[in-house]
């Protein structure tokens, strides 16, 4: 069908004369040419047929895409599934294997107030106080001698902590951690909870927590979609007493992104609750064993 028409000569057949440097002209009266609309019944039914076509298409696009949306909510599971486990001497329970209570037994005694008799006849006391904790008067370091203190609550929170993340699949080792100045840290993209080995030298209190301020990041990681997930927050109440908010003011975070404040801060405001870190990995971390 020719792409013009001559509305003067509609009823002849339709002659084309093609000037330079100018639009096509009617070969016949010299007319300007008005280009053919494609339209009639056979354009039409190519439209239908088209749309038809495409609209017979959509179902499979919505089909395939949600497909693929779901493959892609199933993959950190996948590769959380699929990961090796630790190796027997990076689980955490290895670390009660090699004597870890043991250690933090004797850094427990370093919190005993220690009398040294003196040269006059006269006892000097000397004793070691944690930060933010009020000094001992005279009576309450004696009564601390004769009733040392136990630490049985705080370790069998760490016994705890130690079966519900070798629960979860994820390592533990006692070395620096990779950030400068940190007693723990969280690294998610190895799965790998590190602690510095001095920590265990300061006793079960420091340890524990230490090891639940940990855990609780590693419940972040898992909130975030698997253990090897970035860690997101989890609108737990993040208040921090004061003692806290020194920790948080640290060099350590002073170049930190606001979002990986948000995430200490959440952990700084629970690390003292020694049963929260278990509860949390519970909650939010599926068990690998």
């Amino acid at each position: 069908m020719p792409r013009f028409r001559c509305s003067s000569c509609q009823g002849l057949p339709l002659r084309v004369q093609y000037l330079p440097r100018s639009a096509p002209v009617c070969g016949r009266c010299g007319g300007p040419l008005k280009r053919r609309s494609w339209s009639g019944p056979f354009t039409l039914a190519i439209s239908a047929v088209t749309l038809c076509l495409g609209l017979a298409a959509v179902p499979d696009l919505f089909e395939g895409a949600a497909s693929l949306a779901a493959r892609n909510a199933a993959l950190p599971q996948l590769l959380q599934r699929r990961l090796p486990p630790p190796d027997p001497d990076e689980q955490p329970l290895a670390l009660v294997q090699g004597g870890l209570f043991d250690e933090l037994s004797q850094g427990d005694q370093a919190w005993i107030p220690v009398a040294e008799p003196l040269p006059d006849g006269g006892t000097r006391y000397r004793y070691r106080r944690r930060a933010g904790e009020p000094e001992l008067s005279l009576a309450q370091i004696r009564e601390r001698i004769a009733n040392p203190p136990g630490f049985e609550t705080e370790q069998q929170a760490i016994s705890d902590l130690l079966q519900a993340l070798q629960a979860a699949g994820a390592r533990l080792v006692l070395e620096e951690p990779r950030k400068p100045g940190a007693a723990g840290e969280w690294d998610h993209a190895e799965r790998t909870l590190r602690v510095q080995p001095e920590v265990v030298q300061k006793g079960s209190l420091e340890f524990a927590r230490v090891l639940n301020h940990e855990a609780i990041h590693v419940a972040q990681s898992c909130a975030g979609g698997s253990l090897e997930a970035a860690p997101v927050v989890l609108g737990l109440d993040a208040n921090l007493s004061p003692r806290m908010r020194e920790h948080l003011a640290d060099p350590l975070y002073a170049d930190v992104s606001a979002r990986e404040k948000a995430l200490e801060k959440e952990a700084y405001a629970h690390q003292e609750r020694l049963g929260i870190g278990v509860s949390l990995i519970r909650r939010h971390c599926p068990s690998r064993s």
